[in-house]
């Protein structure tokens, strides 16, 4: 079998096209039905589409993760955490191209770097975005050009810690009068929460599904 974090499975557990992705809820698995659908009651009906890219560094000794810090002057997210990515604009022919055109304009990462690996479920965030998660891998010798209008800095962090259960910690969060559990990253002095640790929990449940199938 694959390993949990080899390319192959990666690409095996992600689906090939957006348009075929379904459960936008999947970083609540678990929750009742019901309950997940107060949760997609309470978000903003109106969606605006974007989409992030999740860069998966290939390092000799395993993948990390290529992250952001947003910079604090920004109007939504600022300070978080997060992947590179904004909204799709109509110049934009699908997500992957709108998380590249983003990924090369906030942190300045050519697109020749990037290989294409899938899509994650799309994840509605409070904010009113429906933020469409594309994988790719990327090329350890990459260059960035931060914008500090947009990005504080980038920094990696290995794929295995990330996606560790004993590195999650488990917290309350209210969204539109309901009360639920979600899991933040800490990872050295930073936090990694929200939606891109939500993105994180749903791409883990992902890879121990395909694993499951093959046991």
């Amino acid at each position: 079998m694959d390993s949990l974090y080899s390319k192959a499975h990666i690409r095996e557990s992600l689906e090939p096209q957006a348009s075929a992705v379904g459960d936008d809820m999947l970083w609540l698995a678990g929750a009742p039905p019901e309950f997940m659908a107060r949760v997609r009651a309470a978000l903003p009906e109106q969606r605006v589409p974007a989409a992030v890219l999740v860069p998966l560094v290939e390092r000799e000794d395993g993948l990390t993760v290529l992250l952001t810090q947003r910079a604090a002057t920004l109007k939504d997210h600022a300070g978080q955490i997060s992947f590179p990515g904004g909204r799709i604009e109509p110049e934009d022919s699908d997500a992957w191209h709108a998380a590249l055109r983003e990924a090369e304009e906030e942190i300045g990462l050519s697109p020749d770097y990037v290989e294409f690996a899938g899509y994650l479920p799309d994840h509605i965030v409070a904010t009113g975005f429906r933020v469409t998660p594309v994988v790719g891998f990327i090329s350890p010798d990459y260059q960035l050009r931060i914008a500090a209008s947009e990005v504080h800095e980038a920094f990696e962090v290995p794929l295995s810690f990330l996606l560790d259960a004993a590195n999650h910690k488990s917290r309350q969060r209210k969204i539109g009068g309901l009360t639920m559990e979600v899991y933040d990253i800490p990872y050295g002095e930073r936090n990694i929460w929200g939606a891109t640790a939500g993105m994180l929990m749903t791409f883990r449940r992902l890879l121990q599904a395909r694993a499951a199938k093959l046991q």
